[in-house]
Order: C-alpha cells, then structure tokens, then sequence
C-alpha cells in the first residue's frame, strides 16, 4: 500500500481519552475528562421519547428543526438582545466541535492566520491546519489568565484573518470582561477579522458576573461566529447537539461544509430540546447558581489539600497548582494521581503549543458531591515530598 502522509503528523491520542481511560484502569476518581456525572433532567428524556414514538426519527433540516431555531433565537435574545433570524442565522450541529469544524472550512483559506490564546481547546489547531491556515497562540498566564490586547495588535500581520475566543475559557474557567469584549470589538473592526467565538459554558458564569457574549456588541455580532452547546447547559454531552449563531453571508459559507460532515444531527433529540426549552427554561437560567455551589463544595472540600486553588469564574473546571509539592512535569504528575492518589486531572500544558507549564492541573466539578468528597478525601494524602 502506498504511503499516505498525514494531514495532522503532530496530533495523537486527546489528554481526554487518555487520562479517562487511565482513570478506568486505575479505579480513579475521573475528575479528568469534561463530562456531568449525574444524569439530565427526566423531563427532557420524555421528550425525547415522545418525539420517537411521534415518528420524529428521520432527516431533520439540514440547518435544524424550525422549533428548536426558534427556541434557540428566543434565549438568545432573552440574554443578549439579539434576535437572529432562525430561517438565515443559526444552524443546528452535532456538537459544538462540528459546527466549529464547518465554520473553520468554510471560512479560513491556505495562508490565514487564525489568533488564538493559550491555554486552547485543543480542536481549534487541527481545525485551522486542515482548512491550510496557520494559528498563532499567544500566551495567558496563570493564575487570571487575561488577554493583553497591545499584544494581540502587536500580532496581527497582513496575514491575520480571524481571532478565536474561548469563553467562558476551558481550562481555566477565567472570563472576559465588558472592557475586554469592547476593546475586541474595536480591534476586529480596525482591521477587520472575524471572530470565533466559542461560547459552550455561556450559562455557566459565577459569583454574580454576567456572560459578555459577542452576541451583546453590534459591530462584533456582524462578524462573528458564535458556538454553543446544549450538552453544557442540559448535561447531555453524548448527545452532541450544538449550534452555529452567524451573520447570513457566513452561515450560507457554513452551511455548505455542514450538509457534507452530518448534514443534519438527531431529530428526536432536537425535538425533545425544543419541548424542554419550551417548558423548562428556567433551568437554563439557574445553570450559573447549579454549578457554583458545586464549585463552592468542591473548593472547600480540597481548601486543606496542598494544592492552591485558582479563581474560577465560570465553566465547571478548577484549576489548581501544585508548586512547592512537586517538582514531576504536569504530564507526569496527573499520572502520579491517577495511579497512585486515585484521581484523575488534565494537565494545562498539552493545551499551550509551546508545552509551558506552571505546574497546573485541571479537575472537573461536575459530578455528584458523594464523588467529589472521595476525590478530595485522597487528595488530602498528598504530601509536600510527593
């Protein structure tokens, strides 16, 4: 057989199928991987029975079912006072990651830039090399992780077509701000980019603050593509049902990438989301205070732990440092937990492309309290020598 190179020589196995799977064969507490442990809302599964048993169980439209686009511009506007058209402006995915991999295609071309700031979800890269463009990270900093935007200028070249946002930001649970969003909306416009706006955990925010979506600035909504996922905010990530929010000249470009990778994703799940959100939507506004008092638990359960804690303000990941405990590399030390500890974390280097590491790791919270209190029962074993 002939040698095929590949498309992607750097990219292996994700930290998330890796540590998971370590964590099954070591008995651990998997706080690794971004998943709930607890199961949704039955309401929403009788839903989407109901829609099976209706018969509702061939091809949606390829952009989705008109009921759930509808519900989808109703929230929307309820949080942001933007109303997109349903018809021209939101298209339904399989995940947030698909819908990201359509608008990626679709949009960067051989030789764009695509900015994007590091710690990153580790899709966006692969993304932007198979579409034949080039990311350029730069560097946030532990423990607040802000973006210094006269960097981000200093760093756009000709070449520059695109900036990706992340927020809320997985890892770091850190937030962007009414300044930082402005001073993106001025940067976009000066030198006219498009924005990625990754917005998953945009219902998950604490303490208070609100969610700055792009969606809230005008000049910004124009030229971005916004992605979000009902597997955050309904706890159903097997699921995989997101959806795109983007002007009508980007959608059209989106839309001709999705028909050809799932062309349309699940109806009966579509439908039951749609009768959900109908019914249900206060859930969707109290997701924020959900997910804090699981923070507030999990942070005062591992308060008398060696690590320290980082601010966490949205999402549900908690960064932690282990400096002074340990001298392993964060690869290794999550490995240590694993095997050793009985708990299963994310290092925060394989999401920088130069490897940084600040001795940072990240558990996920959202899981049941009976688990996190055994979690942070074995982290109390950890000793300064380890």
């Amino acid at each position: 057989m002939r040698n095929i190179p590949s498309k992607l020589p750097q990219i292996g196995t994700t930290i998330f199928t890796v540590m998971s799977r370590m964590a099954t064969e070591y008995n651990a507490i998997n706080l690794s991987q971004g998943f709930p442990g607890f199961d949704c809302d039955p309401r929403l599964i009788r839903w989407v029975e109901e829609g099976m048993r209706k018969g509702i169980n061939q091809y949606a439209p390829m952009a989705g079912l008109p009921s759930l686009r509808a519900e989808i511009a109703r929230i929307v506007e309820k949080a942001y006072g933007f109303s997109p058209d349903i018809d021209e402006e939101i298209t339904l995915c399989s995940g947030a990651t698909e819908g990201l991999m359509a608008a990626i295609l679709a949009l960067i071309h051989p030789g764009d830039e695509v900015i994007l700031f590091d710690p990153s979800y580790d899709s966006y890269r692969p993304a932007i090399s198979l579409a034949g463009g080039h990311a350029k990270g730069l560097n946030l900093k532990a423990p607040h992780f802000h973006i210094d935007w006269d960097v981000v200028e200093e760093s756009i070249s000709p070449r520059t077509t695109a900036i990706m946002i992340n927020n809320p930001h997985n890892p770091s649970g850190a937030i962007l701000s009414n300044a930082d969003l402005t001073r993106l909306e001025e940067v976009a416009k000066k030198h006219d980019l498009l924005v990625f706006s990754d917005e998953v955990y945009e219902h998950i925010v604490f303490d208070g603050l609100m969610h700055e979506s792009v969606l809230k600035y005008p000049e910004l909504a124009a030229r971005s593509v916004v992605f979000s996922s009902f597997g955050k905010t309904l706890h159903v990530t097997g699921w995989k049902v997101g959806y795109v929010v983007a002007p009508e000249v980007l959608t059209k470009e989106i839309r001709k990438v999705h028909q050809y990778t799932t062309f349309s994703t699940s109806t009966p799940f579509q439908y039951g989301i749609a009768e959900y959100l109908k019914r249900c939507e206060e859930e969707v506004w109290n997701l924020g205070n959900f997910y804090q008092a699981k923070r507030d638990v999990f942070r005062e359960l591992i308060s008398d732990t060696p690590l320290r804690l980082l601010p966490s303000k949205g999402s549900y990941f908690q960064l932690v440092s282990y400096k002074g405990l340990s001298e392993l590399k964060d690869t290794e030390f999550v490995e240590y937990l694993t095997k050793e500890i009985g708990v299963a974390a994310i290092p925060i280097s394989v999401f920088y492309e130069d490897g940084r590491d600040d001795k940072v790791i990240r558990f996920c919270f959202a899981k049941e309290e009976r688990e996190l209190a055994i979690a942070a029962s074995r982290l109390k074993r950890l000793e300064v020598k380890a």
